[in-house]
């Protein structure tokens, strides 16, 4: 699947991000960012209720595709412009953590 066809999902709100439409690969949950850093794949769609610069500069690490923001976490404008510049799409969802993966994973 593609980064953009989160756009497609109800409930799903892009925050910013690139144009392109990067593959998603995998998913990854986990809201420990040196476990992130060390675990995450490159091309997942990190599933975190982390929002902070420091998130993004995992999710840049890791080369991940996106970084999904459960639970309606809140993400700095900063934050969202910097990943952006980085090619990291974020988005946000208002449900759990596991609820958010499943409803990805049924695209992969």
């Amino acid at each position: 699947m593609t980064v953009s066809q989160l756009d497609q999902l109800p409930g799903f709100i892009r925050l910013g991000g690139p144009d392109e439409d990067r593959e998603i690969r995998k998913i990854y949950c986990c809201d420990l960012l040196s476990l992130a850093m060390a675990r995450a794949p490159a091309d997942c769609a990190w599933v975190t209720v982390m929002g902070n610069m420091n998130t993004v500069a995992v999710a840049t690490l890791a080369d991940a595709a996106c970084i999904v923001l459960a639970e309606n976490a809140a993400i700095p404008e900063e934050c969202i412009r910097k990943a952006a510049d980085e090619g990291v799409a974020v988005y946000r969802c208002d449900e759990p953590i596991f609820e958010t993966a499943k409803r990805i994973d049924a695209l992969l």
